[in-house]
């Protein structure tokens, strides 16, 4: 897919990993619209890199919210090529001492959104004449469980299930679906379960490099699924 003009959705932009993929599509030429919650940091990153970035302060578990917004904003003149699913969130506690709000926080979040998001735009990808390509980040954590981890765990095989399921489903549409499961990233998401961010981690800016990779392989190439570790994981 040449990126040129695209449009593409990412969610969870306000930092981190949906931040730099946001920024690579731009520098690409594509039109971006980022949805998080945060509205400062939206429009800080809006300052930062321009017009092409659409800023939508929203959260992804209202299905009626985003399906509205959707909507408003788009229609068959103007519809995304790209949708990356990056929104997360984490919860790390004993099974025990989880309780059941932050279960059904970690399922709405890393899953029910997902599905969501992706309804709402399959409709209009599936019209397009063009390649259109689906992104859903996962996690190494939902190739291999570890203890503290039962909830987001859960979530993120179910998203590698859900994006086997989905690319084998709209393949014949000429839409590409790609699961990306990334090891340990150096931003402050894990800072919760005591893992301290350090530079042997994977560089976000590295992992959107990837992603780029992904959109721009060839038209009847797909990559479906991906997994990508630091070499070397621990603390320097």
């Amino acid at each position: 897919m040449q990126l040129e003009n695209k449009i593409a959705i990412v969610t969870g932009t306000s930092s981190g990993l949906g931040a730099a993929i946001s920024k690579a599509l731009i520098r690409k030429g594509a039109e971006v619209y980022d949805i998080a919650r945060n509205k400062e940091k939206l429009d800080h990153i809006q300052n930062e890199i321009g017009k092409n970035f659409h800023p939508v302060s929203m959260d992804i578990t209202d299905e009626d919210k985003i399906r509205n917004w959707v909507d408003k904003t788009f229609n068959k003149t103007h519809s995304p090529q790209i949708l990356i699913n990056n929104a997360g969130y984490g919860n790390f506690s004993k099974i025990d001492e989880t309780s059941s709000e932050e279960w059904l926080k970690t399922v709405d979040t890393n899953l029910n959104a997902i599905f969501h998001i992706t309804s709402s735009f399959v409709p209009f990808m599936k019209k397009d004449k063009e390649s259109t390509h689906i992104i859903n980040i996962g996690s190494i954590l939902g190739t291999i469980g570890q203890p503290k981890t039962s909830a987001y765990s859960a979530t993120k095989f179910a998203v590698r299930g859900f994006s086997e399921a989905l690319f084998k489903e709209l393949r014949e549409f000429n839409i590409k679906v790609t699961c990306v499961n990334p090891g340990s990233i150096e931003t402050s998401f894990f800072k919760e379960s005591g893992i301290i961010p350090h530079h042997n981690m994977l560089q976000p800016e590295d992992l959107a490099a990837t992603i780029i990779h992904l959109l721009e392989t060839p038209d009847n190439m797909l990559i479906d699924e991906i997994t990508i570790r630091p070499l070397h994981p621990k603390k320097p």
